[in-house]
């Protein structure tokens, strides 16, 4: 727990770089609200203890976008596109017409980068850095 000044301030904070594995599904709330949720995967390899062979494991992360950031991955992001995003661990729950109770963790972002993926017009990234502060970072793929 952080203290700063007579508040007391907890930290609640993801960090992920992966590949989306669908497009994104945006809806907009009647309120007027842009929501857009998305999936990303995240690998990572070990060394299995009793094969003494390289394993790949695969995590899927639920991604939440709101507001303006949700247009933006409306609009720039797609399937296998690479992105970095920052948010917040958010989990909720609700009860089904049987009364089972179920629970979805998700990832509420703040921050997005994208990492490249499909090449973009000059134009679309110039117009993407002067609407929102995220930005686009071409890097070499092994």
């Amino acid at each position: 727990m952080l203290i700063q000044g007579e508040k007391r301030m907890d930290v609640n904070k993801a960090i992920f770089i992966g590949r989306l594995i669908k497009d994104p599904v945006n809806k907009k709330l009647s309120s007027g609200t842009d929501v857009c949720s998305a999936v990303l995967a995240t690998n990572y390899s070990y060394k299995d203890s009793k094969t003494k062979k390289m394993q790949d494991k695969v995590d899927f992360h639920n991604l939440i976008f709101w507001g303006r950031l949700a247009q933006i991955v409306e609009k720039y992001i797609k399937k296998g596109d690479k992105i970095y995003v920052e948010g917040r661990i958010s989990t909720r729950n609700w009860d089904d017409k049987n009364k089972v109770r179920h629970y979805k963790t998700e990832i509420i972002v703040s921050e997005l980068i994208m990492l490249g993926g499909k090449k973009r017009e000059e134009s679309n990234k110039a117009v993407v850095k002067e609407e929102t502060s995220i930005e686009e970072i071409d890097i070499d793929e092994e």
